[in-house]
């Protein structure tokens, strides 16, 4: 059954994860945006999307662009936890996960090291 939550509080999870991230990789993301919405219309079960270009892949052509953004689902989250304890740690795996995308860092690494 999923865990009922408000979008306020589920927004504070999303904070509270983001405090969660070292003060340097913090400082270092660069032109990146942080997004909640409540499902990906083109794939509904996905928790998470990074959207943009690496901060790996960025070159002296990167300029006057778009921000990044990182967008949180929350819907899937919500539906696939059974508790709040449960939402609270995927939020964070999720928001990791993401951001790691944001540092050039690839699916398969993280889902080989436990981040999803």
């Amino acid at each position: 059954m999923p865990v009922a939550m408000s979008d306020t509080a589920f927004d504070e999870l999303v904070s509270d994860a983001l405090d969660t991230i070292p003060e340097e990789l913090a400082a270092a993301m660069n032109n990146v945006v942080i997004l909640v919405e409540p499902h990906n219309e083109e794939e509904p079960d996905l928790l998470g999307l990074y959207f943009g270009i690496a901060l790996t892949e960025r070159d002296s052509h990167y300029g006057g662009t778009l921000p990044d953004t990182i967008t949180i689902y929350r819907e899937p989250i919500l539906d696939m936890c059974d508790d709040e304890e449960q939402v609270v740690s995927e939020v964070a795996i999720t928001v990791v996960h993401e951001i790691a995308h944001h540092f050039g860092i690839s699916d398969d690494w993280l889902h080989a090291n436990g981040w999803g």
